[in-house]
């Protein structure tokens, strides 16, 4: 009902125009080409999760199923061309179409391939992701042994795809590689969290640091403190996002060379801040939404440059097959916003030396810039296919940083600054050897005052504690955050837990964790063993947001059958290998009874599932579906459900959009389901609304910001690094209890460890 609605963005910018004309960068004869393609939306992108052992069953599902639908349709007297799945990413796993969000939503002949992406995009089966910040990742060549800082994360899909490759092997479910994830933006990183959630991997956390001076962590080995190297790092930094005009229509008024010029110094900062913390023959991508070589060669020949050959670029041409992409460039000039044009750093007037600086200058020692190989990075061009504009390079650490190799002083005081290793160089055999240990203290004094500086930290670690930074060590801003705290090896809670589901004596306890120090535990968490390394010797220099999966959760009922705590869908494909009790084999038939029917009595389960029912304690259980190869119209991938086992019923506690996604891949109409269970459930509400109204007021503002950031998610597509994206929710948890459990039982399943719903209002 807006009259006139907004006037219409227009796509000019003759500064914009003048300034990559004049530095070349688009090949003779393609100028049009280029421009005509920024004037154009950009095709919606979308990424299956490669790691998830029914990825196949889902491609399956979207191209016999979703595309053919689509064959010969009209929106509009506009034909809807079939997607098309990107050449160059691996296995057929990601798509583009040109289908506008705008017509997905308001097409009726669309609206169950929307509720389709939109449900698994929650599930974390789909990401809605730009196809160029795919490429990032992909080039860090990533194994599941690998530490992995990614230094500007939010909001959360390049890190999704880090997680991805760590859990390469399904059959794994604790990979010794991690990730950590950091953005400055404490609000940015809930939308991180909520991201990194959907794939329920216990090696992931999120922290909240500034990336240019992310401190350096320490991990425990063999009984001795060494500082934590990474082996890859996603440096994705904050930039002038002119590669994102087809999306983000604001640059094109708002584009001038003032905003490179301005993050030019961030940028190289994060970038040096990165390259410290690499290992010796890690690899670093450092990464771009912008086409100014300003904020990426220039960027890259200064790091080059001060590394003194510690650093090289890789050449990364034969990798991503079927991606176009332009050579670096190793000549530009610096433009000023009034189109002042300077070449090198001399013709700077005194009065602009604060604006431009010298490492925005290509090198002028020819044999130099040969050397740095600048022409190893990548520019991608949107009109060559058809994405947004991109740049990438990727760095390989030979040796350490110079600075780092010089006798520090000690930094007992600082332990953020950068040179706080210590290194020594033997050259006996004519070689090198370099070790970087944290340093110790010189003297006794120092000794004393390290041992008291450390010994609140010890005292915590000892208890498996491990809370938000002290406040002299670092301002705390947005939510303060609840403390990670380990269960100790002879916690009574642990006891009936691990006899109920008769735990194998491999399970490593030593990893849960809790959010809270008093009172109940109402939730337990669990850790790989590296992260929890990690967590219990950093707490005093580090401010966690998030780590750790949810696997069980107190359940008063269950007490009287010898267990107080159930297990969590969010988890169980972690603890399944684990558990030997209490698990039932079911047939699809009974799948679908389970994820249809809210609350089936035992007689309408086949007459095996009776059997193995019938001897079995009630309380909570693992539903379990193999594949039978012999029907291969079944659906062919295992699923493992939690489940709980009544005195006359079974059911399983699976989320809504879990359930329907496993619906649809066992070829059940969901879209007519969804419907009859909306339905289902307003009935079911209003009958129980006088005896549950607290437990239903405490789900309805968690369904609302949850469903605030998944629109917000749907919306954002991919995400450059500097759009102003804000979410604040603690725990994004989708609920699928039902109302017609009783009271009790219901105020179980309501997580009460979320944060202040008040500030829960997201932006885009």
């Amino acid at each position: 009902g807006w009259a006139g609605g907004y006037p219409e963005i227009v796509k000019e910018n003759e500064l914009f125009e003048r300034y990559y004309r004049e530095l070349g960068i688009v090949p003779a004869g393609e100028w049009d080409a280029f421009m005509a393609a920024l004037r154009e939306p950009l095709p919606a992108t979308l990424r299956i999760t490669g790691y998830r052992s029914h990825a196949k069953e889902i491609l399956h599902c979207l191209k016999e199923k979703y595309f053919k639908e689509l064959q010969d349709l009209e929106v509009d007297g506009q034909k809807v061309e079939m997607p098309q799945s990107l050449s160059w990413y691996p296995e057929e796993l990601a798509w583009h179409t040109n289908l506008s969000r705008k017509i997905l939503r308001k097409s009726p002949q669309l609206e169950r391939f929307h509720q389709f992406l939109v449900s698994e995009t929650e599930c974390g089966n789909i990401s809605r992701q730009e196809a160029v910040s795919m490429i990032p990742p992909l080039l860090l060549n990533i194994s599941p042994h690998h530490k992995i800082l990614d230094m500007c994360a939010a909001p959360g899909s390049k890190t999704a795809q880090l997680i991805e490759m760590l859990h390469a092997d399904m059959n794994v479910p604790f990979p010794k590689g991690f990730v950590i994830a950091n953005d400055v933006d404490n609000k940015r990183c809930y939308l991180l969290v909520h991201q990194a959630k959907r794939l329920n991997s216990p090696c992931i956390m999120v922290v909240n640091h500034d990336a240019s001076s992310i401190p350096n962590l320490q991990i425990d080995v063999d009984g001795r403190k060494e500082i934590l190297f990474y082996d890859r790092i996603l440096c994705d930094v904050p930039c002038s996002g002119d590669g994102t005009m087809r999306k983000n229509i604001d640059v094109w008024k708002k584009w001038t060379t003032q905003n490179s010029l301005q993050l030019h110094g961030l940028q190289l900062r994060i970038a040096t801040r990165g390259v410290e913390q690499l290992a010796e023959g890690g690899r670093m991508v450092y990464s771009t939404c912008s086409l100014n070589p300003v904020e990426n060669e220039a960027v890259i020949a200064s790091l080059l440059e001060k590394s003194q050959g510690a650093l090289e670029l890789a050449d990364v041409s034969s990798e991503l097959p079927g991606l176009k992409r332009m050579p670096g460039i190793t000549k530009w000039k610096v433009m000023l916003k009034d189109g002042q044009w300077f070449e090198e750093w001399k013709d700077v007037p005194s009065n602009r030396q604060t604006q431009i600086r010298p490492t925005m200058f290509p090198v002028k020692d020819e044999e130099k810039l040969k050397a740095m190989n600048l022409e190893r990075c990548l520019r991608i061009l949107p009109h060559h296919q058809n994405t947004g504009g991109f740049f990438v390079a990727v760095l390989i650490k030979k040796s350490p940083m110079p600075w780092n190799k010089r006798q520090p002083k000690v930094h007992q005081k600082l332990p953020q600054r950068t040179a706080d290793t210590e290194v020594t160089t033997n050259s006996a055999n004519g070689s090198d050897s370099i070790s970087e240990e944290p340093i110790l203290a010189e003297n006794e004094e120092s000794k004393k005052m390290q041992e008291l500086h450390h010994l609140d930290t010890e005292q915590s670690k000892k208890e498996g504690v491990c809370g938000p930074p002290p406040s002299k060590k670092m301002k705390l801003f947005g939510f303060k955050e609840d403390p990670f705290v380990f269960l100790p090896e002879d916690d009574p809670l642990f006891l009936p837990i691990q006899k109920f589901y008769a735990l194998d004596p491999s399970f490593p306890k030593m990893n849960l964790l809790t959010r809270t120090q008093e009172g109940k535990k109402r939730q337990l968490y669990m850790v790989s063993k590296e992260l929890r390394n990690v967590l219990l010797n950093n707490s005093e220099k580090m401010k966690v947001i998030n780590t750790g999966i949810k696997v069980w959760s107190r359940n008063s009922d269950g007490e009287q059958f010898g267990c107080a705590f159930r297990l969590a869908q969010e988890g169980i494909y972690t603890l399944y290998p684990f558990i030997h009790a209490r698990i039932i084999s079911v047939c699809i038939e009974d799948v679908k009874i389970l994820l249809t029917q809210e609350n089936p009595f035992l007689s309408k389960f086949s007459s095996e599932t009776q059997k193995k029912v019938k001897d079995m304690a009630m309380g909570s259980i693992v539903l379990k579906y193999d594949p039978d190869p012999e029907k291969p119209d079944d659906l062919q991938c295992p699923i493992v459900l939690c489940g709980w086992q009544g005195k006359t019923s079974l059911r399983a506690f699976v989320p809504k959009n879990e359930r329907l996604h496993y619906l649809r891949m066992m070829g059940v109409e969901v879209f007519k389901a969804k419907r009859k269970e909306e339905e289902l459930e307003n009935k079911t509400e209003e009958e129980v609304q006088h005896r549950l109204a607290p437990t239903e007021e405490g789900m309805d503002v968690e369904d609302k910001e949850h469903d605030l950031v998944t629109k917000m998610e749907a919306e954002i597509g991919e995400e450059s690094s500097q759009s102003p994206v804000e979410s604040s929710a603690m725990e994004i948890e989708t609920k699928m209890e039902d109302l017609d459990q009783s009271s009790k039982n219901a105020n179980t399943h309501v997580s009460k460890e979320n944060k202040d719903m008040d500030a829960s209002n997201v932006k885009d």
